[in-house]
Order: C-alpha cells, then sequence, then structure tokens
C-alpha cells in the first residue's frame, strides 16, 4: 500500500513508515498484556476479535489521504488487532502441536506468511483501477474469517483441553529460563527489523530506484512472502529432524553476505536473485526462534508467545521510520546497508544461545 499512498499524498519515507511504527507501537504496547492474559485467563473468543480489528482496520487506511492522523489511528487498531491474535493464536497451536513442535508450528506461521503474501496481491490491483479506496478490499478476508472462527473456536478448545490434560504432570516440574529468553529475544528483534525492513523499504527500491511501476511493486513482496512461506514449512521439517540451533545458525549465516550485496544491486534480475538468500535466512529462523523461546519458558507459553510472535514482528516496525528517516537524508541504499548491524548481532546470538534446560 506504501506506495501507492506515497505517490497519492507526497508523503516522504519517515511518514510512510510511521503508519508502520503506528501499528508496530500499539502491537508492542499491548502485546504483552494479551500475553498475560492468555496465561491466566485464556479466553479464546479473542481469536476471532483480533482478526476483525486487524483486517478492518488496515482497509480503512486508503480512505485518509489527505489526513496523516486518521491514517495513523486506523494503523492503531489494526495494531491492537494483531497484539489481541499473536499470543492466545500461538498459545492455542502449541497445545494442539503434540511432539513434533517445530513442524506443525510452522504450519500455524506460515498461515501468517501466505496471508502477507495474497494481502499485496488484493490490494495493489484494487488501488491501482479502484484509487486508495481499495484498500476496503483487505475487509473482506477479515470478516469471512471472523465467522470461521466462531464456528471453529468450541472444537479447538476442547482439543486444547485434552491436550493439556495429557501434559500436565510433565509442566509442574518445568521452570521458566527468564535470561536465555531475554538473550534469544535480542535475535529475535533483530531478525524483526531486518524483516520488516525488507517489507516496508524493497517495494519503494523497487520503485524509485530500479524504476518500476507501484502496481509490480505488490508483486515483489509477494515473491519474497511465498517464497518465505515455503522456507517456514522446510524450516520447521529440518529443527525437527536435525535441531532447532543448527537451522538457527544456517539462517543468520545466509543473511549477512545477501545483506552486504543488496545496496549496490541496480537491475531486476539481480534483485529476485538476492532477495531468495535473504528471505531464505530471515524466514527459516522463524518458527524455530519460536519454538525455542516457548522452550525458555513453559509455564508462559502465552507470554512468551506474544513476545516471540507479536513483537517479533512489531519492533521491526518501530524501527521502520527512523530507518525512513535515515533514508530520506541519505537514500534507500545507505539505510539498507544498516541492515548489516541486526544480522551480525543475530549471528552471534545464534553462535551462543544455550538449548533450554529440558
Amino acid at each position: 500500500m506504501l506506495p501507492f499512498l506515497v505517490a497519492a499524498s507526497g508523503m516522504k519515507y519517515a511518514h510512510a513508515a510511521g503508519l508502520a511504527f503506528a501499528m508496530s507501537l500499539a502491537s508492542s504496547l499491548t502485546q504483552p498484556i494479551f500475553g498475560f492474559m492468555a496465561d491466566k485467563i485464556s479466553e479464546s473468543w479473542i481469536l476471532p476479535l483480533g482478526v476483525l480489528l486487524a483486517g478492518c482496520g488496515l482497509s480503512v487506511l486508503g480512505f485518509f489521504p489527505n489526513n496523516y492522523w486518521l491514517m495513523f489511528a486506523a494503523a492503531l487498531v489494526c495494531g491492537i488487532g494483531v497484539a489481541a491474535y499473536h499470543p492466545e493464536g500461538a498459545r492455542m497451536a502449541n497445545k494442539l502441536a503434540g511432539e513434533k513442535k517445530t513442524g506443525t508450528m510452522s504450519i500455524f506461521t506460515v498461515g501468517g506468511t501466505i496471508g502477507m503474501g495474497i494481502g499485496p496481491l488484493l490490494v495493489a490491483p484494487s488501488m491501482f483501477y479502484l484509487g486508495l479506496r481499495g484498500s476496503v478490499v483487505l475487509a473482506v478476508p477479515a470478516i469471512i474469517m471472523f465467522a470461521v472462527f466462531l464456528f471453529l473456536l468450541p472444537r479447538m478448545r476442547s482439543l486444547a483441553e485434552i491436550k493439556e490434560k495429557d501434559t500436565a504432570e510433565t509442566g509442574r516440574a518445568l521452570k521458566n529460563e527468564w535470561l536465555k529468553f531475554l538473550w534469544l529475544s535480542i535475535a529475535i528483534a533483530g531478525r524483526s527489523v531486518i524483516n520488516s525492513s525488507m517489507n516496508v523499504f524493497i517495494p519503494l527500491y523497487w520503485t524509485t530506484v530500479l524504476l518500476q511501476s507501484e502496481a509490480s511493486s505488490g508483486v515483489i513482496l509477494s515473491f519474497m512472502i511465498f517464497w518465505g512461506a515455503v522456507v517456514i514449512v522446510l524450516g520447521g521439517y529440518l529443527a525437527d529432524r536435525f535441531g532447532i540451533n543448527k537451522i538457527i545458525k544456517i539462517g543468520w549465516i545466509l543473511l549477512i553476505p545477501s545483506l552486504f550485496f543488496l545496496p549496490f544491486i541496480t537491475s531486476r534480475i539481480l534483485l529476485l536473485l538476492i532477495l531468495v538468500p535473504i528471505t531464505a535466512g530471515s524466514y527459516i529462523v522463524n518458527t524455530p526462534l519460536i519454538v525455542m523461546g516457548q522452550s525458555y519458558l513453559p509455564k508462559s507459553i502465552g507470554f512468551a508467545s506474544g513476545i516471540t510472535m507479536g513483537l517479533g514482528v512489531s519492533i521491526g516496525g518501530l524501527m521502520a521510520p527512523l530507518l525512513g528517516g535515515y533514508a530520506d537524508l541519505h537514500g534507500l541504499t545507505a539505510a539498507l546497508r544498516l541492515l548489516l548491524i541486526p544480522a551480525v548481532l543475530g549471528t552471534v546470538i545464534a553462535f551462543t544461545a544455550k538449548a533450554p534446560a529440558r
């Protein structure tokens, strides 16, 4: 949506990234609260409500091209919906996952990733042919899934209760490992900065540096996300077979050289080629980081899920305006060079993080 909004209103990169900041701000502030609620109260009705708020908040963004603060408010509503969904959703998925949690959680995660890939394919042609108000198309899947969730929730709750009874005795003997979780959270934040920056700035790089059309920018983003969806499933399977730590290390090692060469790309084909290892590295660590975080906090899975899944998305959005402001001053290529910093930091953590005690 950002290239259309920038072209229509003439907003700066920092203002465009500010909309991602608003979404992330709302999500960051409310996510720990929803995670705590998931552990203590476990109100599964919040799942359909979160989907509805996220989709409908985003769908009205194109209705206020001349009022930045109304767009900002709509992004806040979307962020609250995202924050409401992630902790309880990941907690529910963990309870239903069985023994091979990484592979099963990758299926849960890839659902959101596929949705992120479909989103640009829906909204780009809609805004191209209908104008900015074509963003309303994003309300349709949100309303449909709200209804589907209401229908499925009773069965999901009953299955989760059965699984919880099976693991209750084991769970009482486990302890939370907060220091390990905090160390891992730094890598999760670094991965979030890289992934969010790619989602925000690669479509803008496509249109302003490579001089391609705004409509085609949605295609490049969908390419990244659909390839990421394949990598997520593959990463979950490989983590169950070869170990979480090995897959996390491979992912971070892929990111450093590919991010180094990214700012030097000047052709469409080379950009697509370099996005293959960048996307692979960023997405293959996603589910293993979530499951490792949940393993560090076995007594607070909802809170762990809120941090690893929710803040793992929103922290990158919080950094987007800073990178956007830097891009306004020094150019997009200079801003992309800064992504090497979280890549190096994540690699250090990947090679020093210790396995859960159990």
